[in-house]
C-alpha cells in the first residue's frame, strides 16, 4: 500500500529550527521565536537589519486551470526550491498558509505532497502559529465595535442598512452566508438585522496583513477600512471607531513570517493565505521580501491559475510593494490536460494523445498570458503521474516548442529534489538570460470597469463584461469617490476563463457578468465579483475531515 503523504510527513527526520536557520541561512537563535522544536517566527527588527543586502532571484510559480484531476502547484513550489538548493543556489520558499476551510473541506492538506512537503505538515495545515486565528478576532472585533457603537447611541450617524463589513470564520459552512442577529434582549427590537460571514481567507484584514510591509503601514491600512456609510452617504472608517490599534495589537506575533522546513531539510517561509479565487491569492509581501534577502533565489507561488493568481500576483502585488518576478513555472499534468480536452474522471488515469492534443489550449493560453501580458519568460512544468505516456508528452513539447517555451518533465513527487533537478537547470538558465520585462495588464489610471474589462478580455479571452444598473451605479462611485485609482481583485471559479466552471479548456467570447462590487479601502483595491462563486465556500458531500482521525498518542492520520 503506498504511503499517503502523511505518513511521509511523520515518518522524516526534522532538523530543530533554530539549527537549521543559523547553519543555512545564517540567523541568530536570537532573532527567533521558536513555537516548538521546528517551526518559528522571524524577529522584524532583525529582519530591517538586512536592508542593504541585496535581492535574490525571484521565481513565481503558477499553473493551468485547476481540475479534479490535480495539478501539484505548492508541490511543484517546494520540489523546485529543494532542486534549487540540490544544485548548489542557496534558495528559499516563500508559500501561503493553508486554511482550515479547503483542509477539512475539498483539500485535505494544502502543505505540498509526496517527496516534496513542508513541515511539520500536521501543524501547518491545522493551527500553525495561530496567524489565521488572529485576523479573524481582529476582523471581527471590528464587527462586535460597530454593534457597540450603534448600540451606545451612534454618535457617527451609520446607517444600520448601509453596514459593508461582514463577519468571518476560518471554515467552510454555507449556513453563514446569511444570518441573522440581535435577537436577544434589547438587540430583539433595537438591532435585529441581517448578516454575513465570510471566510478569513477573503477578509480585508487578511489583505492587509499580506501587503503590509511594515507594522506602521499595517495600522495605516486597517485605519482607512470602510465599514459603512451614513445616511447622508458619508464614509465612516475603522479609525473612526478607534478600531486600528487594537486590531493591530492583535496581530503583533502574527505580523513576524513564520519559518519552518522542507523533507530535505531546507527553509521555507509560509506566512499569510488569502485565496485566490475570492482573494488576491499570495502570501505576504513581508515574508517575500524576508526570502529575497536571505537567498540566492526564491520561489515562491500565486493561487489557482496564471489568470487568477499570477495576475493578480502581478497587478497588486507586485503593482503595491515594487516586487519582480525573473522567471515563471507554468506547472500542468498530463492528467489535467486530459480533462480539459473532455475525459471525465474515470478515465484521467488512461493515457488519452486525442483529449491532451484538444486539451492543450488551456496551457496554452497560460502560457502566452504569463510571456505576452505579464513579460515573464516560462518554463512548463509537466507534474508527473504513473500514466503519462511519451506519445501525450510529445503533443505538449510541441506545441510549446512553437512558441519557444521548453518543457520539463519532473518527478518531485515520487524523487523528491533529485527528481526536479532539469526543472531547476531550466529555471536558472531562464533567469540568468535576464529577459524577464514585467508588465501589468492594465494602467493605474484607467477606470475601474476599463480595468475589468481588460482582464477579462486580454487574459480570460471574453469578448465584453456586464452588470446591472445597481453595480454599475456602485462602480460609477467608487470611481467617483476617488477609488479609480485602485487596481481590480476579481473573484470568480477557478475552473475556467469563463466564469461557468463547466467551460474547460479555453473558451472564448464569453460575457464576465460582474455581480457584485466591495471596496477594500485598505487593502487599496476593488474586488468584482463575477458569476457565482461565493465568499464562504461550502463543504463537498463527503468532505476531507471525515478521514481524518487522531489515536491515543497524538498521531493525526487521514490528513493528505
Amino acid at each position: 500500500m503506498a504511503r499517503t503523504d502523511i505518513d511521509i510527513a511523520q515518518a522524516a527526520t526534522l532538523r530543530p529550527i533554530l539549527d537549521l536557520a543559523r547553519e543555512r541561512l545564517g540567523i541568530p537563535p536570537e532573532a527567533l521565536e521558536p513555537y516548538g522544536r521546528f517551526k518559528a517566527k522571524i524577529d522584524l527588527k532583525w529582519l530591517d537589519s538586512l536592508s542593504d543586502r541585496p535581492n535574490g532571484k525571484l521565481v513565481l510559480v503558477t499553473a493551468i486551470s485547476p481540475t479534479p484531476a490535480g495539478e501539484g502547484k505548492t508541490t511543484t513550489t517546494v520540489g523546485l526550491g529543494d532542486a534549487l538548493n540540490r544544485i548548489g543556489k542557496r534558495t528559499v520558499m516563500a508559500l501561503r498558509e493553508p486554511s482550515l476551510g479547503p483542509v477539512f473541506g475539498m483539500k485535505g492538506g494544502a502543505a505540498g505532497g509526496g517527496l516534496a512537503q513542508v513541515v511539520p505538515m500536521e501543524d501547518i495545515n491545522l493551527h500553525f502559529t495561530g496567524d489565521f486565528h488572529a485576523i479573524a478576532l481582529a476582523h471581527n472585533l471590528l464587527a462586535a465595535l460597530i454593534d457597540n457603537h450603534i448600540h451606545h447611541g451612534n454618535a457617527l450617524g451609520l446607517d444600520p442598512r448601509r453596514i459593508v463589513w461582514r463577519r468571518v470564520m476560518d471554515m467552510n459552512d454555507r449556513a453563514m452566508r446569511s444570518t441573522v442577529i440581535g435577537l436577544g434582549g434589547a438587540w430583539a427590537t433595537a438591532s435585529r438585522a441581517k448578516t454575513v460571514f465570510d471566510i478569513v481567507a477573503a477578509s480585508e484584514v487578511m489583505a492587509i496583513f499580506c501587503l503590509a510591509t511594515t507594522r506602521r503601514d499595517l495600522k495605516e491600512r486597517l485605519s482607512r477600512i470602510i465599514v459603512g456609510y451614513t445616511r447622508t452617504m458619508q464614509a465612516v472608517r475603522a479609525s473612526d471607531l478607534q478600531a486600528h490599534g487594537a486590531m493591530a495589537a492583535l496581530l503583533k506575533d502574527a505580523f513576524k513570517p513564520n519559518l519552518v522546513q522542507t523533507l530535505e531539510n531546507n527553509l521555507a517561509l509560509v506566512h499569510g493565505g488569502p485565496f485566490a479565487n475570492i482573494a488576491h491569492g499570495c502570501n505576504t509581501v513581508i515574508a517575500t521580501r524576508a526570502a529575497l534577502k536571505l537567498g540566492e533565489y526564491v520561489v515562491t507561488e500565486a493561487g489557482f491559475g496564471a489568470d487568477l493568481g499570477a495576475e493578480k500576483f502581478i497587478d497588486i502585488k507586485c503593482r503595491k510593494s515594487g516586487l519582480r518576478p525573473d522567471v515563471a513555472v507554468v506547472v500542468a499534468t498530463l492528467r489535467a490536460l486530459r480533462h480539459h480536452g473532455g475525459s471525465e474522471p474515470q478515465q484521467f488515469d488512461h493515457a488519452q494523445p486525442q483529449a491532451v492534443e484538444r486539451g492543450i489550449v488551456n496551457l496554452e493560453r497560460h502560457v502566452d498570458n504569463v510571456r505576452n501580458h505579464y513579460g515573464l519568460p516560462c518554463v512548463v512544468a509537466i507534474n508527473a503521474y504513473e500514466s503519462d505516456t511519451e506519445e501525450e508528452l510529445q503533443v505538449v513539447r510541441r506545441n510549446m516548442a512553437r512558441r519557444g517555451v521548453p518543457v520539463v518533465v519532473a518527478r518531485h513527487w515520487a524523487a523528491g529534489s533529485a527528481g526536479a533537478e532539469e526543472l531547476a537547470r531550466a529555471v536558472v538558465q531562464l533567469v540568468e538570460a535576464g529577459t524577464a520585462d514585467m508588465r501589468f495588464v492594465y494602467a493605474d489610471e484607467q477606470t475601474l470597469w476599463d480595468k475589468m474589462q481588460t482582464v477579462a478580455q486580454q487574459i480570460y479571452g471574453a469578448s465584453d463584461i456586464s452588470a446591472n444598473t445597481a453595480v454599475r451605479a456602485k462602480i460609477a462611485q467608487l470611481q467617483a469617490d476617488g477609488h479609480g485609482h485602485y487596481p481590480v481583485c476579481v473573484a470568480k471559479t477557478q475552473y475556467s476563463f469563463s466564469t461557468d466552471p463547466g467551460l474547460r479548456g479555453a473558451p472564448s467570447g464569453h460575457m464576465v457578468n460582474i455581480r457584485e462590487v466591495r471596496l477594500a479601502a485598505g487593502a487599496e483595491f476593488v474586488v468584482m465579483i463575477c458569476g457565482d462563486v461565493m465568499t464562504m465556500p461550502g463543504l463537498p458531500k463527503e468532505p476531507a475531515s471525515m478521514r481524518m482521525d487522531i489515536d491515543d498518542d497524538g498521531r493525526i492520520t487521514g490528513l493528505c
